[in-house]
């Protein structure tokens, strides 16, 4: 079938489901099967060159609840433990993941849960979250978001490629850009990279995997420890189910890799709940901030996710080491598990000459 097929294909969706493909191209009927470089070139096509705008006001409950899931109980100097940082209180680094959240209803996401927007057509329906970059304003250029702002996202497709390997086949890679309008100007500019992998028939799945063996019990933990010979602090984290499942509420996220065993394990073939890409992108930044940033954020953080975690597993955060780069000083740091890394960025901070 040639790929004009295709795109006949999607008008008939759309007199039956024009809601959803209004929000984002979707294609998710089962009498046509795109190949990797067809969805790609479909994505491309409709999508390429056009924005989708939304605006939204900068909450402090929403901002509250977010830093109670990651254990904290104060922002900027605040004790948050009983009630929303006031007014005008900045968005710390990747904190504003909570906010912007998909829209749509159930009825409107993946069979796995997945909001649909900018999605390849199917069979390349399992989205995952492979990496990005995030870049902040420089002080006095666009501010950081604030409590209480009135703020603009505009999103758009940047690019669409057909993928292949020996060991997953064919997939889709999907980079998608979102900048952030505050009222002192552009904020931040998120690009993000996922990638779409052929859809998994969740009523014959071969085999369910092992339970995971060392996994831990009992609540969410982040803590550092300071051992001889480091050079920096190593932050070690532990994320339970219910964990992760406030920060699923929090994003809007129903991927149910992270809250849902059944599905996780016999459908996916994973040993256990998956930590999300996003908390770990914000535990990075965290970690920054607080043993290099001297409690400021950086310029940029750059970031990949290379091996996923599971809730109830004990894993760390370290600085691999430091470079200079011709935009400064580059901090290489790594997500690891018993040696493995799962998640490698490199963060850049501003110009120690720019004054707020």
């Amino acid at each position: 079938m040639r790929f004009s097929n295709v795109r006949q294909v999607a008008r008939n969706l759309d007199a039956v489901n024009h809601h959803i493909q209004r929000r984002g191209f979707s294609l998710s009927s089962r009498c046509y099967k795109a190949t990797a470089a067809e969805a790609a070139s479909y994505l491309l096509e409709n999508f390429s060159g056009n924005a989708i705008t939304r605006h939204q006001y900068i909450d402090g409950n929403q901002l509250q609840k977010l830093a109670l899931t990651l254990g904290q109980t104060t922002i900027d100097g605040q004790d948050i433990s009983a009630g929303p940082p006031a007014v005008g209180t900045p968005v710390p680094h990747g904190y504003h993941l909570a906010y912007f959240t998909p829209d749509g209803t159930e009825q409107e996401l993946g069979e796995d849960g997945t909001d649909r927007t900018f999605n390849a057509s199917a069979p390349f329906t399992r989205r995952m979250w492979a990496g990005g970059k995030m870049k902040w304003s420089a002080p006095g250029e666009g501010g950081l978001l604030r409590v209480g702002d009135g703020v603009e996202e505009r999103t758009r497709l940047v690019s669409a490629t057909a993928k292949k390997s020996k060991s997953a086949g064919e997939m889709v890679l999907v980079e998608v850009e979102k900048e952030f309008w505050g009222p002192d100007g552009l904020a931040l500019t998120d690009q993000r990279s996922w990638v779409f992998r052929p859809e998994m028939d969740s009523e014959s799945r071969p085999f369910t995997p092992k339970p995971l063996t060392n996994a831990t019990r009992g609540p969410s933990s982040v803590k550092d420890l300071i051992r001889n010979g480091d050079t920096f602090p190593i932050r070690e984290l532990r994320w339970s189910p219910v964990g992760l499942f406030r920060f699923s509420a929090l994003t809007f996220n129903g991927h149910m890799i992270h809250y849902n065993d059944p599905w996780t394990q016999r459908v996916e073939g994973h040993p256990g709940l998956v930590v999300h890409g996003p908390l770990n992108l914000i535990n990075l930044l965290n970690y920054w901030k607080d043993v290099h940033g001297k409690g400021q954020g950086p310029k940029s953080i750059s970031y990949r996710a290379m091996s996923p975690l599971y809730a109830g597993q004990t894993y760390h955060i370290r600085t691999a080491g430091l470079r200079k780069t011709d935009e400064g000083t580059a901090w290489d740091l790594l997500v690891e598990r018993d040696g493995v890394v799962c998640m490698k960025s490199e963060v850049l901070e501003h110009d120690k000459t720019i004054s707020a």
